[in-house]
């Protein structure tokens, strides 16, 4: 297709797009066609396609809402651009999980739920009620036992006390119940107790009021005990105030020691009463059928030949379909949601549009190949074609080659990443990138080859009979002090081997999942890192002051706005009013702090540094140099010092936890896509440092898809040859070479397809 093909049906116009790191550029981007923008990650592409493309249609779509109903709807801020020309509504599909809900599965976030409790209701026998009786949301459907959920939390008692300590000692010892605490206050204080005496001695009244009671009010209490409060034993307050709030969030780790789920004894992990369970079509109850894959489902629905249900099942096979078309048809519908990767959540939310009758939208995609095998990604290309044909403008932010082959047009950002970066570098076919000198371009005509592997000769990691989800009863060897890459398309088992290997490991492992990094708003490189008091201290030192001024969050906020460099207007149902702070400029200091140097920058200087130039000015820093040169090795010399981590990737936090544990030995080492988010070049630079994390003595274990990881590798294993129960067997096990013949596996035919190029 020609250039003036290309734009025949029109064109999205950007003018001066300043937002984050661009530099006032301006582009034409071709609509009803399928775009892809590359370049090195941090360089702007997110900057340019989700935070103003995206964010000014979803504001401008807003304000066409009654101001009433604007005060309700996420804001979305005004994006740095001068205008934007000839905007479709966007609809944005982000790799972000669906969500973290218990009670949200497949079935009920892609509304197949809704219409199998209506399909249930109307013709399986016996009637037992309408559609709302065959929800395990709904009191009438739901299992009493366990509410809905499906599980029961078994509380190891014995975890949250010390029998041998009395409430003064601090026998209490689940998280937020020591002594002095206000929750230990309502047992200490409320006169029921004899607050020396070990648990030990309690007479079985005492045990069971300090740990089972119900919660009650407390007659002839003693003075200091709230007049509101009420008592409750140590456990069921647990249940109800900790694990199943908020603040299980916070307390992860503590709970997993004293909780584990199993399957509601009542309902068996339906989720549904008795009552819902009796009713039946063809034998099958509604819980049956949802713990179907998607496929077996379609199968059950085509011998269903009633006619009074004959639209709910077209309209049941037709969202069944788009799921299976796309690669997902090894879930089964009662799977939650928060089990789900973000590779899959993407695809179920890219289905969910398949069947849209509305046209002329733009869909933005974050790296849609993202947890994908080359296998899958060909599945998500079709279904993106076809969004497309429907007359929409697909968008998608991509590193993998695989995903940018057959785009009709292309955008380079950079030249570099960061605050170097920003500036369009390439527009045109993706034709003509290939054939361009462009980084991205130079990358893509690479050929692949296989490296000669390692021999491996410091023994090796046996399991057998491994069960765990659904493998098949296997046994895998993985040999030790070498890289070893277990493959397979998305939902064969990696991840489940994965966890078995790390399971079977009696000393302790270092598991780099793309979770591994602990977040928050104040969470920065440098605040993770442990390296920021250091930094404090060197400016405290360096001009015999306090260290606490050199925080923002201390005596060393700007008076005007505490620190936060901003000043925020709440403006009812508009977006608030977000400006930079008139006294600090947005450096968060106060004026005080700011007259401080060290080494010729102030403490907001180092703070606005990148990684790549902060390493200059702590070359000489025997503590803080070589922690900040760890982040330039995983790739992340583009980030800034205090950068908020809750903007950074999965694919980034895992780099960002693997830069914590760079120099250690003899340590077996698993990580989970580590490519995800990272260029061509960045790809081969994180290769080079996991041969020297090999060549110092660790052992490698990867979860991946990319097709240069696997050619870099010492040992393979494949899982397949397909997902969910069609998959769970070890199809190939040894050096990258091997696999080549194995015709049953994916993984073979893709490297096949790239090392004849």
């Amino acid at each position: 297709m020609t250039q003036d093909n290309l734009f025949a049906d029109g064109e999205i116009t950007v003018h001066g797009a300043k937002q984050n790191n661009l530099k006032d550029i301006n582009i034409r981007i071709p609509k009803k066609r399928t775009t892809v923008f590359v370049g090195l990650s941090g360089a702007g592409k997110s900057s340019l396609v989700f935070d103003t493309i995206a964010a000014q249609s979803r504001r401008e779509l807003n304000e066409t809402f009654p101001s009433f109903t604007q005060q309700y709807l996420p804001k979305y801020g005004q994006p740095q651009v001068k205008a934007i020309d000839h905007l479709p509504v966007a609809i944005v599909i982000e790799q972000k999980k669906i969500g973290q809900n218990a009670r949200s599965t497949v079935a009920t976030y892609t509304g197949i739920y809704s219409l199998l409790r209506l399909l249930f209701s109307r013709i399986g026998k016996p009637f037992i009620g309408y559609s709302d009786t065959f929800s395990f949301n709904m009191p009438q459907g739901m299992c009493p036992t366990c509410q809905g959920l499906g599980y029961v939390d078994e509380i190891d008692e014995s975890a949250l006390v010390d029998k041998n300590k009395s409430l003064n000692q601090g026998a209490i010892t689940f998280v937020s119940f020591g002594v002095d605490t206000w929750r230990w206050k309502r047992y200490a204080n409320s006169g029921l107790f004899d607050n020396d005496k070990p648990l030990k001695d309690y007479s079985d009244k005492e045990w069971e009021l300090l740990m089972h009671a119900p919660q009650q009010q407390l007659h002839n209490a003693p003075a200091n005990w709230h007049p509101t409060a009420l008592y409750e034993g140590i456990v069921p307050r647990i249940r109800r105030s900790i694990l199943h709030k908020a603040e299980a969030k916070h307390h992860k780790q503590e709970i997993a020691k004293v909780v584990t789920h199993k399957d509601c004894p009542a309902c068996h992990g339906t989720r549904v009463n008795d009552l819902v369970r009796s009713n039946h079509i063809d034998d099958k109850n509604i819980a049956d059928v949802c713990a179907m894959n998607l496929s077996e489902v379609v199968t059950f629905l085509n011998h269903i030949k009633v006619p009074l249900a004959a639209s709910i099942i077209r309209e049941l096979t037709t969202m069944l379909n788009s799921l299976i078309n796309i690669g997902l048809g090894y879930l089964s519908l009662d799977r939650g949601t928060s089990s789900l990767s973000g590779g899959e959540s993407q695809r179920i939310k890219i289905a969910k549009y398949l069947n849209s009758s509305l046209s002329d939208l733009v869909y933005i995609l974050d790296e849609p190949s993202v947890g994908l095998h080359p296998h899958d990604i060909r599945l998500v290309k079709q279904a993106l074609h076809k969004l497309q044909d429907q007359g929409n403008t697909i968008l998608i932010v991509e590193h993998n080659p695989l995903m940018m082959t057959g785009a009709d047009y292309a955008v380079e950002i950079g030249p570099v990443a960061g605050s170097g970066g920003g500036q369009i570098t390439f527009t045109g076919t993706f034709d003509a990138l290939l054939k361009s000198d462009t980084l991205t371009g130079q990358y893509l005509r690479r050929s692949y080859s296989l490296k000669a592997p390692r021999t491996p000769k410091d023994g090796w990691l046996k399991r057998d009979h491994i069960q765990t989800h659904n493998l098949n009863d296997v046994h895998v060897q993985v040999p030790l002090g070498v890289m070893t890459v277990l493959t397979g398309v998305a939902g064969s088992g990696k991840s489940s081997l994965a966890e078995s290997l790390m399971n079977s490991i009696e000393t302790p492992v270092i598991n780099l999942n793309q979770r591994a990094a602990s977040v928050n708003l104040r969470s920065t490189p440098l605040t993770y890192l442990g390296i920021f008091d250091k930094i404090r201290q060197r400016f405290a030192k360096a001009n015999q002051v306090s260290s606490s001024l050199f925080s923002y969050n201390g005596k060393g906020a700007c008076p005007v706005c505490k620190g936060k460099g901003v000043t925020i207007t709440n403006m009812a149902f508009m977006d608030p009013v977000v400006q930079t702070c008139e006294a600090c400029h947005g450096r968060r200091y106060s004026p005080e702090a700011l007259s401080y140097y060290y080494q010729g920058h102030t403490i907001a200087d180092v703070l606005e540094m990148s990684v790549d130039a902060a390493i200059e000015s702590f070359a000489d820093d025997s503590v803080i140099g070589p922690r900040i040169h760890d982040l330039q090795r995983v790739g992340l010399g583009y980030l800034k010092l205090n950068q908020s981590l809750t903007t950074l990737s999965g694919g980034e936090l895992q780099r960002l936890s693997l830069a914590t544990q760079l120099n250690g030995q003899g340590n077996m080492i698993f990580l989970d896509e580590p490519t995800a988010g990272l260029h061509m070049q960045d790809i081969d630079k994180l290769l080079n440092l996991f041969n020297e994390l090999v060549e110092q003595g660790n052992t490698l274990i990867l979860i991946e898809h990319n097709l240069t990881v696997m050619t870099q590798a010492d040992w393979l294993i494949d899982v397949g040859p397909d997902a969910g129960s069609f998959g769970g067997h070890i199809l190939y096990e040894g050096a990258p070479k091997g696999i080549l013949t194995q015709s049953k596996s994916y993984t073979a035919a893709a490297l096949n397809q790239v090392l004849k190029k």
